[in-house]
């Protein structure tokens, strides 16, 4: 799946792998975070498939940089991938895979749990406030305004996802505060 970020990002325009790296975080960590030795990893593969092409710019005083574009065979497999028929919707979920076997501690060491996960949701909510601001600034970068559009509904969903396990978390604390009875 880095693989198709990458892609839909250079499609956008040509970066360096640092600013690839800036676009991730800027833009797309809220559902999908990636580290920078991932992406220059995934670059080098991306170019050895022909989907990205590098080209060498020298700089003065400063180790040259190399900038990426995404060739039309790369542009081909971001489309194709794009257009893989039904919603690829598999559960992977860490936090419920340790949830299902937290019975083996203790109540109040899985009560600090939750608040701890309820509190990381919640500076996850307040850390998206400035991601409305990143996608006006790479939206300028785009001749058709409505991709962005795209950008703005998946803020959407990580808003409410964060929502969702926020209160689910709360949820959880109640339940192992009342003893663990049904709720």
């Amino acid at each position: 799946m880095l693989k198709h970020g990458i892609l839909g990002l250079l499609n956008y325009q040509d970066m360096t792998g640092y600013e690839i790296n800036t676009a991730f975080r800027d833009s797309l960590y809220y559902f999908w975070n990636a580290q920078t030795s991932q992406i220059y990893r995934e670059l080098q593969t991306l170019e050895q498939k022909g989907w990205v092409s590098k080209c060498c710019v020298p700089q003065q005083g400063r180790p040259d940089k190399n900038v990426y574009s995404v060739t039309e065979e790369g542009r081909e497999e971001l489309l194709r991938w794009l257009s893989e028929e039904g919603p690829d919707i598999a559960p992977r979920v860490p936090v419920l895979m340790k949830v299902f076997f937290m019975g083996e501690r203790g109540r109040e060491e899985n009560i600090r749990y939750f608040e701890a996960l309820k509190s990381c949701c919640e500076m996850f909510v307040q850390s998206l406030a400035a991601v409305p601001e990143h996608i006006a600034n790479y939206s300028s970068y785009l001749e058709d305004r409505e991709k962005a559009l795209y950008w703005q509904m998946t803020v959407e969903y990580g808003l409410r996802n964060m929502k969702m396990h926020t209160e689910w978390a709360q949820s959880c604390i109640d339940r192992l505060r009342a003893g663990g009875k049904e709720g």
